[in-house]
């Protein structure tokens, strides 16, 4: 029944992350931690895989449509492996009560930036059915490369620590200070999560935080939820999924403040 409850979770988390572009450590994670009782360390090891997944599934069909921009991305990556790979380290340093604070607030402060976000959408941009859809993308020279790289550098860091595999940093970057469309920064950064969660899950694994157990009915979930949010995309308008995620993040942070809250009282 668990492993049901898991793919069923997977699948959820998949489709979220593929329609996003933020991958679906950053539900998986919380979740895990509250709701299965795995201790946060390991729960952010294997959301880690989940991520992995969700871009390996989704980057296939963005790359298919070209609305990845390959270059970009992996100028970005270079910066955010290296925090992620340097966080994963130093997780070790960190108590439970500190990765949960700071994990309810760095979920409380994703969906302020997504719904900021949705406030700046441009004019008409709703009329797309879709994030991606398949309308014509406008031509673009990305911008502030430094502010880029500094952003991507602390979404690695957070990646290593959170297992969230950085997206909910670099898509809003990307699309509101480098002047990237929102179709190719959530296909772009559905691309690069993969690479950076890969990085910090080889020092969780090596470090015996990743519960296969749980992974893997989670891998096969997020997996088949991937693909389908990657293919439905051009049918769904933008602010539904975003108002659904910004829902289940404030959920979720509530969730684990009350938890802190009631253990310290």
């Amino acid at each position: 029944m668990v492993t049901i409850l898991l793919v069923v979770l997977g699948f959820f988390a998949g489709m979220l992350g593929a329609l996003t572009g933020i991958g679906g450590g950053v539900l998986l994670t919380p979740i895990l931690a509250l709701h299965f009782g795995i201790p946060i360390r390991e729960a952010i090891g294997t959301s880690l895989v989940a991520v992995i997944t969700t871009s390996a599934a989704s980057s296939s069909v963005h790359l298919q449509r070209h609305t990845t921009d390959i270059r970009l991305g992996m100028t970005l990556e270079l910066a955010t492996a290296f925090g992620a790979a340097l966080m994963a380290y130093l997780v070790g340093y960190f108590n439970r009560n500190a990765l949960e604070g700071l994990f309810a607030g760095f979920l409380l402060y994703s969906a302020l930036v997504i719904l900021i976000r949705r406030g700046k959408a441009e004019p008409g941009e709703d009329s797309s059915p879709a994030i991606y859809g398949e309308t014509v993308i406008p031509p673009y020279e990305p911008k502030n490369y430094p502010l880029g790289l500094s952003a991507s550098l602390v979404a690695g860091a957070l990646s290593g620590l959170l297992g969230i595999g950085g997206g909910p940093i670099k898509v809003p970057v990307m699309y509101i200070f480098m002047d990237v469309p929102l179709m190719v920064a959530t296909a772009t950064s559905n691309f690069m999560i993969g690479v950076t969660a890969a990085a910090s899950a080889i020092v969780y694994y090596r470090r015996g935080d990743i519960l296969v157990e749980y992974a893997a009915p989670l891998a096969v979930g997020v997996f088949l939820g991937s693909l389908l949010g990657a293919r439905l995309a051009p049918r769904i308008r933008t602010k539904y999924v975003v108002y659904l995620l910004v829902a289940i993040m404030f959920y979720l942070s509530g969730n684990l403040f009350f938890h802190l809250l009631r253990g310290w009282l």
